[in-house]
């Protein structure tokens, strides 16, 4: 039998490592590879934080660490592509206004990404990343419109965008 002790401290061991989000260790691979240092060198220091380490722009100024993106307010035909290796991952015909303040759109470029649960935050949700580079773009949810259903809510600072 379990004493309250054993009990209380696997529950506190949990839910601490559901706050800080802690993901499975297993190691995935992609086609583009880098250390932390490498990408450094190739992102702004909020690209790597976005990209690399899963952080979270503001919405609305979609802005982070003192940089922001205009992706929010960008409306030409075009694509958006992973900043952190350039794959076009979202068409821009597929964006909407969701009204969450991030970019967002009912459909990623088919095969261009990766999803994965978030246990992070007491919730299950699922994370949206580049399959080339593994960059974290966003998260994907039930609520966006037809055809598909889905909203993928997107940091604006993990794009580019390629007009046509």
């Amino acid at each position: 039998m379990i004493s309250r002790r054993t009990f209380l401290a696997s529950s506190a061991a949990a839910i601490g490592a559901a706050s800080l989000g802690l993901r499975s260790t297993a190691a995935e691979t992609f086609e583009i590879m880098l250390s932390d240092a490498e990408w450094q060198t190739r992102l702004t220091p909020a690209q790597f934080a976005v990209l690399r380490e899963e952080d979270t722009e503001r919405p609305f100024s979609n802005s982070l660490l003192g940089e922001s993106s205009p992706l929010l307010a960008e409306h030409r035909d075009g694509t958006y592509n992973c900043a952190g290796c350039a794959l076009p991952v979202y068409e821009a015909s597929t964006k909407f206004d969701s009204g969450t303040g991030w970019p967002s759109f009912y459909r990623a470029i088919r095969g261009n990404v990766r999803n994965r649960r978030d246990r992070s935050l007491f919730s299950v949700r699922i994370e949206e990343h580049c399959r080339r580079c593994g960059g974290h773009l966003g998260h994907v949810f039930d609520d966006g419109p037809a055809p598909t259903g889905k909203r993928h809510c997107i940091n604006g600072l993990a794009l580019t965008f390629t007009a046509i």
